[in-house]
């Protein structure tokens, strides 16, 4: 899927097209639905996720991995609801669904499995940075940092002369990709995947981190959750977890790490705890099955 060379290529455009291509798997709307209906029970949402059972093996794992760390086993979608929670399930199975949806991306434009180990160790590191600030919901910082490069994807496969363009640039002339990106598009990657999940429809304490993690300064409504993603691509950059288009590690916002309240010290520790989690987490979302 290419564009023309005529039209200068907008962001409307650009969501427009992909999404016609890239959808999410329509148990996600089913899923989403029964979960904020009143009446919807646990038994409810696990016959939902059950009738995938790709989906049920993965997120049964996921349950019974070192993210979660149970000490009895997990055994059924049900008790996996019960203990995890509705909110969280929902946010782990788009997790485990979403890589899924992107194929097609020419693997000399892009390494997705590079691609893809960069993001779940980001999403694990901010979910670890979560669990550490004690927050509620860690799931959702699992999934806006597995989810923060998706605008790289939709780029990769709706425009991919241009990414390679762009990427030959940030390289030769020392760039950052982003800042080519907005010299070049007047839009980045980042608002390319925030404005695909609002097309999906995704909560928007997931949009803001997406959209604004390269500048988490203008996110307004979810400032912390940003901050965090934020810092956690920079870990994963500085740890050489995976590939991205950048080829160097950005900047940190100072304001952004001030308003963490965290001490670099304790990066140590979080990072031994992610560390455990990030490749049996990656092997159990990328597994066919």
């Amino acid at each position: 899927m290419a564009f023309a060379d005529a039209p200068p290529i907008t962001l409307e455009m650009l969501i427009d097209r992909t999404s016609t291509v890239y959808s999410l798997p329509l148990f996600y709307d089913r899923l989403n639905e029964a979960i904020n209906h009143p009446r919807t029970s646990v038994n409810d949402i696990a016959r939902i996720i059950t009738e995938d059972q790709g989906l049920t093996a993965r997120l049964l794992r996921l349950a019974n991995s070192p993210l979660f760390g149970w000490f009895g086993k997990v055994d059924s979608i049900n008790r996996a609801v019960t203990i995890i929670g509705t909110q969280q399930l929902r946010d782990l199975a788009l997790a485990a669904s979403v890589m899924g949806v992107f194929k097609g991306i020419p693997p000399e434009l892009m390494d997705m499995s590079g691609f893809w180990r960069h993001s779940i160790a980001c999403g694990i590191v901010a979910r670890t940075l979560a669990v550490w600030r004690r927050d509620t919901n860690v799931e959702r910082f699992f999934v806006a940092g597995m989810l923060h490069d998706v605008g790289q994807v939709i780029m990769a496969a709706a425009v991919p002369d241009l990414v390679r363009e762009m990427l030959e640039e940030c390289r030769e002339m020392k760039e950052l990709y982003f800042d080519v990106e907005r010299k070049r598009l007047a839009f980045d990657h980042a608002d390319a995947g925030g404005a695909l999940l609002k097309a999906w429809k995704i909560p928007a304490n997931i949009i803001d981190p997406v959209e604004f993690h390269h500048r988490p300064g203008r996110a307004e409504q979810y400032p912390l959750e940003t901050g965090i993603i934020h810092l956690s691509d920079i870990i994963c950059q500085a740890m050489e977890y995976g590939r991205t288009g950048e080829w160097c590690v950005p900047p940190l916002d100072t304001e952004a790490w001030e308003r963490l309240d965290a001490l670099p010290s304790m990066l140590g520790a979080v990072l031994k705890q992610a560390e455990t989690q990030i490749e049996e987490t990656f092997t159990i979302l990328s597994e066919e099955t």
